[in-house]
Order: structure tokens, then sequence, then C-alpha cells
């Protein structure tokens, strides 16, 4: 992947750090996109650096399509091209369905569908135009379970949104070389676990798996995949 530029936004997160991390070891420059915490955006442009790999890190509101395509332009800007784009942001809460308000709704649908949105498609004109292009947002891992999701309706909502916008794109773009895939994670080992939860060994999975998920999506070998949904999620609730 040398000489590929990435987009990971959201990478300050349990995922996005372990997305940056892998991208890196393929030798892949990185754009590191951070909303609040510039100071672990640093640590991690540092970790990288440290490693041989070339980072830079941009701050963005992404839940306005003006931001979108102000970090869009200032990738392009600082690295002259942009190959890979993966959307990370999905802010989650658990609230009773008939208790949410329309900040609740907007809120949600902002962090986990329009930005992605926005960022998708602010990224395509440029990959169009290079004939290459790796576009892949991040679900979860009942995003294709049409059930109920009294917790976290509008997160359940968003996601499913999340796959069909993947999945559009993916058909409107294939003729462009260009892919868009999803990454659906479980629960992961060191992210937010339920008080109480027994697990068996191998039932779920790490961030570096979605890492490897990711990187598998970015690469070449992965041009005739698209439109997919790929799970990593070991066998919880399966």
């Amino acid at each position: 992947m040398s000489g590929r530029v990435a987009l990971i936004t959201g990478a300050t997160g349990h995922l996005g750090q372990a997305v940056v991390k892998r991208l890196s070891q393929d030798g892949t420059t990185l754009a590191i996109h951070y909303y609040q915490n510039e100071a672990l955006a640093r640590k991690l442009r540092e970790e990288v650096e440290s490693l041989g790999g070339q980072a830079a890190i941009l701050q963005a509101d992404l839940t306005q399509e003006s931001g979108a395509e102000k970090l869009i332009q200032e990738v392009i800007s600082v690295f002259g091209q942009l190959d890979i784009l993966v959307n990370m942001p999905g802010a989650i809460s658990n609230k009773p369905w008939d208790k949410l308000n329309q900040s609740d709704w907007e809120g949600i649908f902002r962090s986990n569908l329009e930005s992605s949105y926005f960022c998708l498609k602010q990224a395509l004109p440029t990959m169009r135009s290079r004939k290459w292009g790796r576009i892949i947002n991040i679900g979860f891992h009942l995003v294709e379970h049409l059930g109920s999701f009294p917790g976290i309706t509008p997160y359940a909502v968003a996601k499913t949104g999340l796959l069909i916008l993947t999945r559009t794109a993916a058909v409107a773009e294939v003729a462009n070389n260009i892919t868009v895939n999803m990454v659906s994670p479980g629960l992961m080992e060191g992210g937010n676990l339920p008080a109480g939860l027994k697990l068996k060994p191998g039932q779920i999975g790490k961030a570096e798996d979605v890492g490897e998920a990711v990187a598998f999506l970015a690469s070449e070998q992965a041009r005739a995949i698209t439109g997919v949904n790929l799970i990593v999620a070991g066998t919880w609730k399966m």
C-alpha cells in the first residue's frame, strides 16, 4: 500500500486507533482525523512516525457537510491525493425508544450516518479522477437484523441506513474502480462490555481484528469485493 493515502475519521476511538496502526504496517500514508481529542491524535501520529510511517492529524466537525468538505480538501492539500476513506465515527446512546426526543435522533443520525455520507460524497471526485478508491464504513454486527432494538433504536436505524448507502455507492462507483464496503464489529475486548458479562474464549474479537478486516478491504487483493458487510464478531450473539 506504499503510495496510498488513507483518511481515518474518528481515529482516536478504540477501533480507530487499531485501524490506523494496522494500515501503517502496510506503508499507507495516514490522515488521522479527530474532533476533540487532539492530545490522543498527536500521540497516535507520533506512534506511527516512530515506526517509520507518515501521518498528519486533522480536526473537523463531520456532523456538518462543510466540516467534511474542509477535511477532504485538507487531506488533498497535505498529501496531494486521497485513496482510502475509513468512516469510523459512531456515537451510541442507551435510552428507551419511547423516551427519545428530537435531539437524540439528530445526534445519532449525524454521527453515524450523515457524517459518513458527507465524507463519502466529498471524497468521490478525487477517487473518480484517479480511477481508484476504497471506502469502508463501520457498522455493527446486527446491522442486517431487522428486528427490535428498544434501547438503541436511533443507532440501529442509522447503521442500517449506512449499509443501504454503502451498497448504493458500491453499485454506482464500480465502473470507477472504487469499492465501497462495510465492516461490522460486535463486542470487542477492551471496549465497553456489559457488566457481569461472561464470555467463552474466542466468543468476541479484538480491535486488531477490525484493523485486519479494514486493511484487507483497502488492499488491491479485495478489488472484486464491493457492497459487502463483513461481520467481525466471533460467535457473539450468533
